[in-house]
C-alpha cells in the first residue's frame, strides 16, 4: 500500500519542491517505507524479433544506493525506458510507489532521472535551461539556482550549454532530475565525462540522497565506482535477471582465487592439480588457483623446487563476480543486436 507524504505542522506552507534536503533528513517530513519502492515483475519488452526485456523481476528498496549492471545490449535503458513511460512493456510491470509512471499524481515530485542521452538547446544558459524544465513541471524558477547549487554549478549558470564539458553536462542532467526534490532518483551512466574530483563528489552525493531515505537506481559500466557507491547489485544479461543481491553478500560468496606468477608454471599447475586443486593457467607464466590459501600454495612450490615470482590472493571485487556471473549467459557477438535508437543496450 501507498502512501502520501505528510507535513508536520512546522512544514505546511512549504511547498514539496522548496523543501532542503537537511529538513527532510532530520524528520520535517515524514516519508512512509514504500514510497520510494521500485517494483519490477514479469517485465517483457519486443521490438519485433528480439527480445530486449525477458521476464524481469527484481525490488529497488528505499534508503538504499542499487547498481543495475549488465553487459551492452542487456536491456538495462530498456528497463529504465519502461520504468519511465516512456516505453510500453509487452508484458509485466514497473511500478514507483507501488503505481505505473503515468499514473503517479505528480512525477516530477517522486522520480527524477538523468538517462544517457541527456540532450540541451546549446545556446541557452545553464540557468535557463533548467528554468524552462521548471515552467514545464510547474516548479517555481528559484528551484534552477538551488539545484545548480547542489550539483556545483553555481559559477557557470550563466554560461551557455554549448561550451560545456562533458562533466558539466552531466552534472547539469543531474540538476534537472532534481528540480522536484524527488524520493527516487534514477541515473543512467552517471559518472561519464567526469574528473576523478567529480566521481568523488557524485559518490558522495549519492550516498548522502540514499541516507535521506530516498531510492537510487544507477545503471553504469564503470563497475570499480559502482562497487565504491551502492548497497546492492542487479545484474542482467539478454534481459534476463542474473542475480539480485547485496554488495557485501555477492562478493564474499564469489570465489577466492590466488594469483601465482612463476617462469615454471607448467611443473607448478601440475602439482597443484595433483592435489586436487583448480587451476586456470591465464598467461604463459601466471596461474590462478581456486580458494585462499595462499600458503598451501607456497609449500608446493617449495617442495616442487618451483621458483615464485609472485604470490597474491585475489580479493573477490565486483568486476570479476560480474563477469563470473555473466560469461556462462553471455551471446556471442552477432547475437547482441541494438536497436536504431539505442533501446535494447
Amino acid at each position: 500500500m501507498t502512501h502520501a507524504v505528510v507535513p508536520t505542522h512546522d512544514a505546511v506552507s512549504t511547498p514539496a519542491w522548496h523543501r532542503r534536503s537537511d529538513e527532510i533528513a532530520g524528520g520535517v517530513w515524514a516519508v512512509a517505507v514504500d514510497e520510494g519502492r521500485i517494483v519490477v515483475e514479469g517485465l517483457t519488452k519486443n521490438f519485433g524479433p528480439v527480445r530486449a526485456v525477458d521476464h524481469l523481476s527484481f525490488t529497488v528498496e528505499p534508503g538504499t544506493v542499487t547498481g543495475f549492471l549488465g553487459p551492452n545490449g542487456a536491456g538495462k535503458t530498456t528497463t529504465l525506458r519502461i520504468l519511465l513511460g516512456l516505453v510500453s512493456p509487452t508484458a509485466g510491470t514497473a511500478t514507483i510507489g507501488g503505481r505505473r509512471y503515468v499514473a503517479l499524481a505528480d512525477p516530477i515530485r517522486m522520480v527524477g532521472a538523468a538517462l544517457e542521452a541527456a540532450s540541451f538547446y546549446p545556446g541557452r544558459s545553464a540557468r535557463d535551461h533548467l528554468r524552462v524544465l521548471c515552467v514545464a513541471a510547474g516548479v517555481p524558477q528559484v528551484r534552477a539556482d538551488e539545484v545548480l547549487a547542489q550539483v556545483g554549478l553555481s559559477e557557470a549558470a550563466h554560461r551557455r550549454v554549448a561550451g560545456f564539458s562533458m562533466g558539466m553536462r552531466q552534472r547539469l542532467a543531474l540538476a534537472g532530475a532534481l528540480l522536484g526534490d524527488p524520493q527516487v532518483l534514477i541515473l543512467d551512466e552517471p559518472a561519464n565525462g567526469l574528473d576523478p574530483e567529480g566521481i568523488a563528489w557524485l559518490r558522495g552525493f549519492i550516498r548522502f540522497f540514499a541516507s535521506q531515505g530516498r531510492t537510487v537506481l544507477i545503471s553504469s559500466h564503470v563497475l570499480s565506482e559502482v562497487a565504491q557507491t551502492v548497497d546492492a547489485v542487479v545484474i542482467i544479461n539478454r534481459g534476463r535477471l542474473i542475480k539480485q543481491a547485496g554488495l557485501a553478500e555477492l562478493t564474499k560468496s564469489a570465489q577466492a582465487r590466488v594469483a601465482v606468477r612463476t617462469p615454471h608454471a607448467g611443473r607448478l599447475r601440475r602439482a597443484l592439480e595433483s592435489e586436487g586443486l583448480v587451476v586456470e593457467h591465464t598467461e604463459p607464466d601466471t596461474l590462478l588457483v581456486e580458494g585462499d590459501d595462499s600458503a598451501m600454495v607456497g609449500r608446493l612450490a617449495l617442495r616442487e623446487l618451483v621458483e615464485l615470482h609472485e604470490l597474491c590472493p585475489q580479493r573477490s571485487d565486483l568486476e570479476r563476480v560480474f563477469l563470473e556471473l555473466t560469461a556462462e549467459d553471455r551471446p556471442p557477438e552477432a547475437a547482441s543486436p541494438q536497436l536504431a535508437d539505442g533501446v535494447a543496450r
